[in-house]
């Protein structure tokens, strides 16, 4: 019988005593099962970064909430959740509800409504409830609605063929831009740009320019442009240089209404997979972080230029502006850094 517990001795006829090895043998299940996992996404990254900070920083909690602008809650839950699931208990959990709502008609009644609207295109849900009722069925109007939407959520409400009766010209539809969704919360640099074009009149003979601004929301870091015109031509190749001037990948663009960010705008939008969100009408302020660009660049730059002696020297000026408001002037949103300082700032938080 050989010695118990002296390391490198055999035990068995089949292993030896190795040092750590308890505690080898309770990591190697975990190791393995994350081995399994798949890649965090980049939410779960984020959170682990947090997690890592406040392992790093003596286990405060209300000093990590504090440096990463977060509520206390949310750093215990997270932690309790990397805790039980490592980094996979940080993936966002669905919002699915546990309950869905079934619907409450029939196949026949949802025929019924298809039929009836692409009959009647512009009639809404109470007209409809009403020719329905006269069929026999047995509706409400709000069902009526609820039917429209999930026809409308599967793609399958034809799209009424409009007309401007004054101008005799068809009413566009936007063919790819959409309304931001409320749920859609822009949380790292590069997941929202908005753009504007605003007119610019450096001389008393009353020559315009069209200036264009594209902020991102998160970082406040901005690329500005100026143009003869604001057509959607000038638009899409003011696109090509935000996307090239950020530092960060754009995923979404946000725009208003204007003409200049429509057609070829939009379709350029679409070709480089970009979300393209336009605002509802007489909505500004829904646009507020451009808008506040605009004004800022307005004042500290246009109020101050001596007119220049081309739209070629406009634009160099133009570049001068746009690196020292990006890599010298303090912003009072991101603590008086610079949107250079604070991009690597966060960077280094991971």
């Amino acid at each position: 019988m050989t010695r118990r517990g002296r390391y490198g001795v055999p035990m068995q006829t089949y292993g030896s005593i190795i040092p750590g090895g308890p505690t080898l043998a309770r990591m190697l299940p975990r190791a393995a099962s994350e081995a399994r996992d798949p890649p965090p996404s980049r939410e779960a990254k984020r959170r682990l970064a947090v997690v890592r900070w406040h392992e790093g920083h003596g286990w405060r909690v209300s000093l990590t909430a504090r440096h990463f602008g977060l509520s206390r809650s949310t750093v215990y839950d997270w932690l309790r959740r990397f805790g039980q699931g490592g980094a996979q208990g940080l993936e966002e959990l669905s919002r699915r509800p546990r309950n869905v709502r079934q619907p409450t008609w029939s196949q026949d009644v949802e025929q019924a409504v298809l039929a009836l609207r692409e009959q009647h295109p512009r009639w809404g849900k109470d007209k409809l409830a009403v020719l329905l009722r006269d069929q026999g069925h047995t509706v409400s109007v709000s069902m009526v609605g609820r039917i429209l939407a999930r026809l409308k959520r599967q793609g399958r409400l034809p799209l009424a063929d409009l007309r401007d009766p004054w101008m005799g010209s068809r009413v566009q539809i936007r063919p790819y831009a959409t309304r931001k969704p409320r749920d859609y919360l822009p949380q790292l640099p590069g997941d929202l740009v908005q753009i504007d074009s605003a007119d610019v009149r450096l001389d008393h003979e009353g020559h315009t320019y069209k200036h264009f601004s594209a902020r991102d929301v998160v970082s406040r870091w901005d690329v500005l442009g100026v143009y003869s015109r604001a057509t959607a031509a000038t638009a899409r190749e003011f696109l090509d240089a935000v996307i090239q001037r950020m530092p960060v990948p754009v995923r979404a663009i946000q725009v208003d209404g204007g003409s200049e960010f429509k057609a070829e705008f939009e379709e350029a939008c679409r070709a480089k997979g970009l979300k393209l969100f336009v605002l509802p009408p007489r909505s500004p302020k829904l646009n507020g972080c451009v808008e506040r660009a605009q004004r800022t660049h307005k004042e500290e730059f246009y109020q101050m230029l001596d007119p220049p002696d081309s739209l070629e020297e406009l634009r160099r000026l133009l570049l001068t502006q746009e690196l020292c408001y990006n890599t010298v002037r303090p912003h009072q949103a991101l603590g008086q850094l610079t949107p250079q300082q604070w991009l690597l700032a966060s960077r280094e938080r991971g």
